[in-house]
């Protein structure tokens, strides 16, 4: 089967509009990828929504944001990093714009810090619904494992990334977190067998994302990338992780 065989939802991918503040992450600025440039990329899919993602270089500015939602449209929804101290009643402005979960960046920085991680992830759920997502090594995971599992909903980007600490990550997914299927290009292991653990766990928990534009990444995002979870998972579990688990987790029904 091909890709235009399947409805996606990408659980992943970054606007990057240079009308918008930027800021160096440890030197590094990324070129630009406006709307209209991740439409043209995606022409060849059955595109059903996706989720923008916040990067270390957008920190907590929200105005790309809510105008990249506002552009793409109600299908779609936005991923954000905000401070610990943030009103409820911004909180709740940024949900009326689309905004769906807040994202602790450990990697990279340019989020809160990881202390306030389960306060404000326990907040956000009460207030407003919005689930947390963590850009996170595996390795880093035994660690936050009891905070983790414990938090009403949590998602972990590209596969975890490192193949230490892969055991923790699927101890996490046994416990309800789910785990994006991107940046398979970041990753140190083997793609399928980590998509086939993972599905095996929990078949809920896998969501598949571009992560376009793919900024840092040794290897950018493919078409084949979505074979690839067509060829490992067969028909029901790629349709399933290409869109039904992430429209269930995003509640974009």
């Amino acid at each position: 089967m091909e890709i235009n065989d399947f409805k996606l939802f990408d659980a992943h991918f970054h606007i990057i509009d240079p009308r918008f503040p930027l800021i160096p992450n440890n030197g590094y600025l990324p070129e630009a990828f406006t709307c209209d440039d991740y439409q043209k990329r995606m022409k060849g899919y059955i595109l059903a929504g996706g989720a923008v993602v916040s990067g270390s270089f957008q920190e907590f500015d929200q105005s790309y944001l809510l105008d990249a939602l506002a552009t793409l449209g109600p299908s779609f929804c936005g991923v954000t990093q905000i401070p610990a101290d943030t009103p409820d009643e911004k909180i709740m402005r940024l949900n009326r714009g689309g905004v769906r979960a807040v994202r602790f960046n450990l990697k990279r920085g340019g989020s809160e810090k990881v202390e306030h991680l389960d306060r404000l992830a326990r907040h956000v759920h009460e207030l407003a619904g919005w689930h947390t997502e963590l850009y996170v090594e595996s390795s880093e995971l035994a660690g936050l494992y009891n905070t983790l599992g414990a938090l009403p909903a949590v998602c972990i980007d590209h596969l975890g990334l490192s193949g230490e600490g892969f055991k923790t990550l699927l101890r996490l997914v046994e416990r309800g977190v789910h785990v994006k299927a991107t940046g398979f290009g970041r990753v140190d292991f083997d793609v399928p067998c980590a998509l086939k653990d993972i599905y095996s766990a929990n078949p809920e928990a896998l969501m598949f994302g571009t992560d376009l534009p793919s900024t840092r990444a040794p290897r950018p995002f493919l078409d084949e990338d979505m074979t690839l979870v067509i060829a490992t998972l067969g028909e029901t579990g790629a349709r399933r992780v290409l869109y039904e688990n992430a429209i269930n987790f995003y509640d974009h029904e």
